[in-house]
């Protein structure tokens, strides 16, 4: 229960962050986001349709469809978030006429920055605001394809509508606007607390390990192996530090044996005893 309650927050901050994304700094520069709200927003330009109310009349039948043949708690979630998501697009539609961001390049870089955070807090949960992710859903899941292409194709389409209808440079920049907001989105979803894992091969692994334990205060584990040319078998170190620790690891394996063998590789995120 206490999970289901933390996903529907984080879920509808993260629609509600989104919503006010677009238009505090898409808005007022004919800029658009990825998607279904994206073709909402050309309606919008040309015809001063809701954003919002558009872009749930649009989602209607991506919910059907994703009631036939998605998980039941996904839709009712996704479908939560639209309607926040919806809701906050046509509530917050006087922020646009402030036009806080004059210029559009800072429009675009924050407003990728701002929305991605959005979508990243919807992603992190399992969550959404209906729309593409409804489609990557099903694709995933009864057709094994990569969604990111078709997605990507889709977005181009929009951005050739967008050249077309307002010109190549709001396209452009809108374009921009969606490599933030993926960007962005990715890391939310991964963690921005980057940590770093490391594999060690070095016929002292006793004596590094312990001194890593010691002087470092982080666990070690032993991994098995046999090298493919010796036919020995070979204890590898694997450890997890933080970025701040890693020379003092290098150091360690530098004094007690430098003929080791070291790969030093990123963690997007760590869970567990000693990490958050």
């Amino acid at each position: 229960m206490k999970g289901q309650l933390h996903r529907y927050i984080m879920v509808g901050i993260g629609s509600l962050i989104a919503g006010v994304a677009i238009n505090t700094f898409f808005v007022p520069h004919q800029l658009l986001s990825g998607g279904v709200s994206g073709i909402a927003m050309i309606f919008y330009f040309l015809l001063s349709t809701p954003i919002g109310l558009l872009t749930g009349v649009m989602n209607i039948p991506l919910f059907v469809a994703a009631y036939k043949f998605m998980d039941k708690s996904y839709v009712a979630v996704s479908l939560y978030g639209l309607i926040l998501f919806s809701t906050a697009v046509d509530a917050t539609r006087f922020l646009a006429e402030k036009n806080i961001v004059d210029d559009i390049m800072l429009a675009a870089i924050y407003g990728g920055v701002i929305s991605g955070i959005g979508a990243g807090l919807m992603y992190r949960v399992n969550g959404s605001s209906g729309g593409m992710d409804i489609i990557a859903g099903i694709v995933r899941k009864y057709y094994g394809l990569n969604f990111g292409s078709v997605g990507f194709a889709i977005n181009c389409v929009i951005m050739i509508l967008a050249a077309m209808l307002f010109g190549i440079k709001p396209a452009m920049y809108t374009l921009l606007a969606m490599f933030v907001s993926s960007n962005i989105a990715d890391k939310v979803v991964e963690g921005f607390n980057r940590k770093k894992n490391i594999l060690i091969i070095t016929d002292r692994h006793n004596e590094i390990a312990q001194a890593i334990i010691d002087e470092i205060g982080r666990g070690v584990t032993f991994l098995y192996g046999e090298g493919a040319f010796t036919r020995q078998n070979k204890r590898v170190l694997f450890v997890v530090i933080t970025l701040t620790q890693i020379a003092k690891v290098k150091m360690i394996v530098e004094r007690i044996d430098n003929q080791a063998f070291m790969i030093v590789q990123d963690a997007a995120e760590v869970l567990g005893k000693g990490f958050r």
